[in-house]
C-alpha cells in the first residue's frame, strides 16, 4: 500500500499555505508603499513577482515586515495583551466626499485617528488591528453620510459623540479584558449615521471560514 504523504497542520502558522487574496493583499500593501516612496519602483517589481509566487504566509509577511503598520498578512484577530505594539501608524484619517473610505484587515491605529464622510460612508475596523498607544480616539463626523467603527469584543470602549437630526449609536459602549487598548469615539453625525458595534468571536470564526 502507498504510503500518504503527512498533512499535518504545521505547528508555526507562517508555514500555511497562503491563499490568492492573501497575495493580493500584500500586493496592495507594496503599492501603497512605493507610492508614499518608501520603495522605489525597481524594488516594488521584485516584490510583486515574489508576492506573486509565495507559497506561504512566511514568505509573504517577509516582504511588508519592513513598512509602517508591521507585516501582513497577520493570523486573523490579535490577542488583547499584543495589541499595543508601537511603532509608526498606518493611517492617521478617512475621508469620503460622496465616496468611501475603509480601514481594516492588519493595520496600526495611531493615538488619534480623525473619520469624515459627506454624501460617502467609511468603516474602521479595529478587529485585526494593532495599536500605536494604550488609548486610541476616534473622532467621526457624519455629514448626509455613515461612519461604522466595528471594534472586537476585548476593547475597552467609551462613546461620547453626538447626533444632530442623525444618530450616534453608543451601544458599544464597556469594558474591555486586562491590557487590552481603550478605544474612546467621539464627533457627530447631521442628517447621518455613526455606528459603534462590537463583532463577536463567533462572527469572527465564521468570517474566517
Amino acid at each position: 500500500m502507498t504510503d500518504l504523504p503527512d498533512r499535518r497542520i504545521p505547528a508555526d502558522p507562517r508555514d500555511l499555505r497562503a491563499s490568492d487574496a492573501d497575495r493580493e493583499q500584500v500586493a496592495q500593501r507594496l503599492r501603497e508603499a512605493a507610492g508614499d516612496g518608501r520603495i522605489n519602483l525597481e524594488e516594488l517589481e521584485e516584490r510583486l513577482t515574489a508576492a506573486y509566487t509565495a507559497r506561504t504566509y512566511g514568505e509573504l509577511e517577509a516582504l511588508t515586515r519592513d513598512l509602517p503598520g508591521g507585516a501582513v498578512p497577520a493570523f486573523g484577530p490579535v490577542p488583547p495583551g499584543q495589541r499595543i505594539t508601537g511603532g509608526e501608524p498606518t493611517s492617521r484619517t478617512g475621508i469620503a466626499i460622496m465616496s468611501e473610505f475603509k480601514r481594516r484587515g492588519p493595520w496600526t491605529a495611531p493615538r488619534r485617528f480623525t473619520g469624515f464622510a459627506f454624501w460617502g460612508g467609511g468603516t474602521i475596523d479595529l478587529t485585526e488591528a494593532r495599536f500605536s498607544e494604550p488609548e486610541l480616539r476616534i473622532n467621526a463626523f457624519a455629514i448626509m453620510g455613515g461612519i461604522d467603527v466595528i471594534v472586537p469584543e476585548d476593547l475597552e470602549v467609551t462613546v461620547r459623540g453626538l447626533g444632530i437630526m442623525g444618530a450616534f449609536d453608543d451601544k458599544a459602549t464597556g469594558p474591555g479584558a486586562p491590557g487590552a487598548p481603550k478605544v474612546v469615539v467621539g464627533g457627530f453625525s447631521f442628517w447621518g449615521g455613526v455606528t459603534v458595534k462590537r463583532r463577536k468571536k463567533k462572527e469572527l470564526k465564521k468570517a474566517e471560514d
